[in-house]
C-alpha cells in the first residue's frame, strides 16, 4: 500500500526534460554594402574576342584565353537621381547594392529567360566595357561572344546583334548555349549534358561534340523558382513573422542549408521525428534591434504594487457605486410596476387594457410575468458581492426604514430606498456567511471521510478516481468537439444552432424580463410582418445562445482534471506523468509546433525566439521539386524521367540510335550549373539511371570541376580556337545580309525552324 510519505509528490505543469545542449543558430545573411566600386581592370587587347557570360543572375565579363573572368557581378541595373550631383546615374552589379536609394530601385532586365529590358542590357554592356579596360567610348574594337538560351527565339538573337553591331559597332560576334561551353571545357564529347542554372533546367544529348537539339529538353524549374517556392513557403509558415525575409536571403537558405534526397518518401515521412528533427533542424535568425529592459529597483516595484492597489480599489468602487445605481433603477421599476398591479385591481376592463397598452404589456399575464422577472433580477444584484466587503460584525445602523414616508421629506424619502437596499445587501450577507460556513464544515466532512476511505480501502479509492477523471476528460473532449462542430456550417451541431436562431427570429422580439416591445421600424423584406433586427437588442439572441460555450466552463473541467490528476500522481503507483492531460496536449506530440518552432519547446516573449524560422521539411522538398515538378504544381516531368524517355525512348525511335550509341550517351551524364552544387545531386541521380537503364549498361554521372565559372571559361577557350573563328558573324556580313543571317555552331547557335 502506497501512502502520502512513500512518494513525492511531482509538478504536473513542469515535467522533467532531458538536459540538452544549447542548438546552433544561423544569422540570415542579408545585402553586403560593398565598401568601394567595382575596380576597373587593364585586361582589354585590340583584337581579342570579349567573352560575355550574361545570365539571369549574375554576369561574367573576361577576355578569351583568361583562366578566369576580369569581373563578376550580380545582373542588376538602377536608375537613380542623386539630388546632390542633380543628375541621373545609372547604377549597375555590386555598385547597386552601395546604397539602400539606388537598391531600392533595382531591375533585372530578363523575364523569366527572355530579355524584356533592353536600357538595362545596354547598361550591363557598357559596365562590362569599361571595366574590362576597353579605351574606346564610341566602339569596341574586339570580337564578342555571349551566352544565349537554348534555342533561343529570332527576336531576342536580333536584339543582341543589333545592339552590338549598331550600338559598340564591334567588328563580330557569336553566341552559344551555357551548359555546352562547360561541357566543352571539362573535355567532353558524347555525353547527356543537364544544365541546371538559375532559370531553367536543361537535357541536351551531345554526340561528337555537336548538340542534338530536336530531342533537347527544358524543364521550367531552377534557382529562381526554387527561391520563389521557399519564400512562399515561409510566408505561409509565419505569417505574422516580425521581419520582411528578401529574396537574397532565401536565396541563401537555398543554397546553404538545402540538399536532394536519396529516399525521399522515406526521409519526409520520417523527418519531423524528434530524434531525426534534432539532427536536421536549422534555425536561423533575422537581425533585429534587441530591447533591453531595465530591472526595477524593491522601491519602484513597491511603488507600482501600491499604485496597482490603489486603481484595483478604485475601479472596486466605481463598479459598486455603478450595481447600487442599478439596483435603485430596478428598486423603482419594481416599486412602480408592483403599484400599477395593484391598482388594476379597482379598474375596469376598459381602463386595465388601456393602462396596460400604454406601459408596453399585452395583458395583466404579461406584466405579471415581467415584475416576477424583476423581482429575480434584484435579488440576484442584492446578493452579488455578497459576504466580501462587510468588515465587522457590528450591524449597520439603518434609522429610516421604520419611519412612514409622510413624516419624510424627498431627501429622506431617497435615503430611506437607500438604506433599503442597504439593509437587504447586509442581510444576504449574512446569509451568504452562514451558507459558506455550512459549505466548508460540510467540505471538511467530506474531506475526512475521503482520506478515511483512502486510508481504509486504496484500491477502490483509486478506482473511483479514475473513474471520475475519465468522465470529466470524456465531457471536455465533448465540449471541445462541439465547439468545433459549430464552426462547420455542414456540421448537424451547426444546423441544429441555425434552426434554434430561426425560431428565435421568427417570434416577435422580447425585452429583458419577458417584457415585449411594440416595433418602431419595419424591415424593408418581402415579408413586411418580419421585424427581427429592427432594435439593436434583438441581437442580444447571438449573445445568449453564445453564453453555451464560455470559456470559464472549460477552465473549470481543467481545473477538476488537474486536482484529480495531482492526487493520483501522488497516491497510485501505475498513474504516470504521460497520463496526465497536459502530456496529452505537450508540444512534443504536436507535428504543427515541430514543423515551425523545431524540436524544442518555445517561448513566444523570448525575443530571440520570435525572429527565428525554422527549415526542416523544406531543406528536401524544394530541391526535390526538380525530380518531381508535381509537388509544386508544375505539370511536367521532372529530371529522372526526362532522362529516361530521352535515352531510351527517343534517341533510339527518332534518331535510330543503336544500343551501343545510347550506351556512349550515358556512359558521360555530365552535370552543369548552379542547381547541380545541391548536396547528393549526383548521387540521387546515379540511383535514378540504375532504376531506369537495362541491367548491366554502363554509365557514369559526373560533375563540372566548377559548375559556375566553367561555362566562362570554356567560352573563353572556345573563342580562340579556328571554329569559333568560322563561326563569327562580321559587321559586314550583317550589314549586306541583314540580321536574320547566322552562322550555326556546335555550341547551340542554330536557327530555329
Amino acid at each position: 500500500m502506497t501512502t502520502d510519505t512513500d512518494k513525492e509528490t511531482p509538478d504536473l505543469h513542469d515535467a522533467a526534460q532531458e538536459v540538452l545542449a544549447p542548438r546552433k543558430v544561423y544569422k540570415m545573411k542579408d545585402y553586403v554594402e560593398p565598401k568601394q566600386t567595382e575596380p576597373f581592370k587593364h585586361d582589354w587587347r585590340n583584337g581579342v574576342p570579349i567573352v560575355i557570360d550574361l545570365g539571369r543572375h549574375t554576369t561574367r565579363v573576361g577576355m578569351a584565353g583568361m583562366k578566369d573572368p576580369s569581373s563578376v557581378f550580380p545582373s542588376i541595373t538602377s536608375h537613380y537621381k542623386d539630388k546632390k550631383l542633380k543628375r541621373a546615374l545609372n547604377m549597375v552589379g555590386n555598385d547597386v547594392l552601395i546604397d539602400s536609394g539606388v537598391k531600392s530601385n533595382m531591375k533585372n532586365p530578363f523575364d523569366g529567360s527572355i530579355i524584356t529590358n533592353w536600357n538595362s542590357v545596354e547598361s550591363i554592356l557598357d559596365y562590362s566595357f569599361l571595366h574590362v579596360g576597353v579605351d574606346s567610348r564610341d566602339f569596341v574594337e574586339s570580337p564578342v561572344i555571349m551566352t544565349e538560351p537554348l534555342v533561343s527565339p529570332f527576336q531576342q538573337r536580333l536584339g543582341l546583334t543589333e545592339l552590338l553591331f549598331e550600338t559598340y559597332s564591334v567588328p563580330k560576334c557569336t553566341f552559344g548555349v551555357d551548359s555546352l561551353f562547360s561541357f566543352y571545357y571539362n573535355g567532353g564529347n558524347t555525353g547527356l549534358v543537364i544544365g541546371s542554372g538559375y532559370n531553367s533546367t536543361k537535357l541536351i544529348p551531345v554526340v561528337g561534340g555537336k548538340p542534338i537539339l530536336d530531342v533537347s529538353k527544358r524543364i521550367d524549374w531552377a534557382g529562381r523558382q526554387a527561391v520563389e517556392y521557399l519564400s512562399s513557403s515561409l510566408q505561409l509558415k509565419y505569417p505574422y513573422f516580425p521581419s520582411r525575409i528578401n529574396d537574397f536571403q532565401v536565396e541563401n537558405m537555398v543554397k546553404d542549408f538545402c540538399y536532394v534526397s536519396n529516399d525521399y518518401q522515406h526521409e519526409v515521412s520520417h523527418y519531423l521525428d524528434l530524434d531525426n528533427l534534432e539532427k536536421k533542424d536549422i534555425t536561423l535568425e533575422a537581425s533585429f534591434n534587441e530591447i533591453v529592459k531595465q530591472e526595477k529597483t524593491e522601491e519602484e516595484l513597491r511603488q507600482e504594487e501600491e499604485k496597482k492597489k490603489q486603481t484595483m480599489k478604485k475601479l472596486q468602487e466605481q463598479a459598486r457605486e455603478r450595481r447600487l445605481q442599478k439596483l435603485l433603477e430596478k428598486e423603482h421599476d419594481y416599486e412602480y410596476f408592483t403599484t400599477m398591479e395593484t391598482k388594476l385591481k379597482s379598474m375596469n376592463k376598459k381602463e386595465v387594457v388601456s393602462t396596460l397598452r400604454e406601459a408596453g404589456f399585452d395583458d395583466d399575464k404579461d406584466l405579471h410575468n415581467y415584475i416576477s422577472n424583476l423581482e429575480r433580477s434584484l435579488k440576484r444584484a442584492r446578493n452579488q458581492d455578497v459576504g466580501e466587503n462587510d468588515a465587522s460584525d457590528q450591524p449597520p445602523s439603518f434609522d429610516l426604514i421604520d419611519i412612514p414616508d409622510e413624516k419624510l421629506d424627498e431627501e429622506h424619502i431617497k435615503e430611506k430606498r437607500k438604506q433599503r437596499l442597504m439593509k437587504a445587501g447586509y442581510d444576504a450577507r449574512q446569509r451568504a456567511k452562514k451558507e459558506k460556513e455550512i459549505a466548508r464544515k460540510t467540505a471538511e466532512e467530506a474531506a475526512k471521510k475521503d482520506e478515511e476511505w483512502r486510508k481504509s480501502d486504496l484500491s477502490s479509492w483509486i478506482a473511483a478516481r479514475r473513474k471520475r477523471l475519465r468522465i470529466l476528460k470524456k465531457r471536455r473532449k465533448d465540449r471541445i468537439r462541439l465547439k468545433e462542430e459549430l464552426t462547420d456550417r455542414k456540421s448537424r451541431a451547426s444546423q441544429l444552432r441555425m434552426k434554434n436562431i430561426a425560431s428565435l427570429a421568427s417570434e416577435e422580439s422580447e425585452g429583458r424580463g419577458g417584457r415585449k416591445r411594440k416595433a418602431t421600424n419595419v424591415t424593408i423584406d418581402n415579408d413586411p410582418n418580419d421585424t427581427f433586427g429592427a432594435n439593436d437588442d434583438d441581437w442580444s439572441i447571438y449573445r445568449d445562445i453564445a453564453k453555451g460555450s464560455d470559456s470559464d466552463v472549460e477552465e473549470e473541467y481543467e481545473k477538476r482534471i488537474y486536482d484529480l490528476e495531482e492526487e493520483l500522481l501522488r497516491y497510485d503507483p501505475e498513474f504516470t506523468i504521460n497520463d496526465t492531460l497536459q502530456a496529452q496536449y505537450s508540444w512534443k506530440k504536436s507535428i504543427i509546433h515541430r514543423f515551425v518552432r523545431g524540436p524544442r519547446d518555445w517561448d513566444p516573449d523570448e525575443q530571440h525566439q520570435q525572429h527565428q524560422i525554422h527549415l526542416n521539411v523544406e531543406r528536401i522538398r524544394v530541391p526535390e521539386i526538380i525530380f518531381q515538378p508535381s509537388i509544386a504544381g508544375l505539370d511536367q516531368c521532372g529530371l529522372s524521367e526526362l532522362c529516361e524517355q530521352t535515352a531510351l525512348k527517343r534517341l533510339p525511335s527518332e534518331l535510330g540510335f543503336s544500343g551501343d550509341d545510347v550506351s556512349s550517351i550515358v556512359g558521360d551524364v555530365f552535370l552543369t550549373g548552379g542547381c547541380t552544387l545541391f548536396k547528393n545531386f549526383d548521387s540521387r541521380l546515379r540511383l535514378e539511371f540504375e532504376s531506369f537503364l537495362p541491367v548491366g549498361m554502363k554509365f557514369n554521372v559526373r560533375r563540372a570541376e566548377d559548375p559556375l565559372l566553367d561555362t566562362w571559361r570554356g567560352m573563353a577557350k572556345w573563342a580562340v580556337t579556328d571554329e569559333a573563328k568560322s563561326s563569327y558573324i562580321t559587321k559586314k556580313q550583317y550589314e549586306e545580309m541583314g540580321p536574320e543571317y547566322l552562322k550555326e555552331n556546335r555550341m547551340g547557335c542554330a536557327h530555329l525552324l
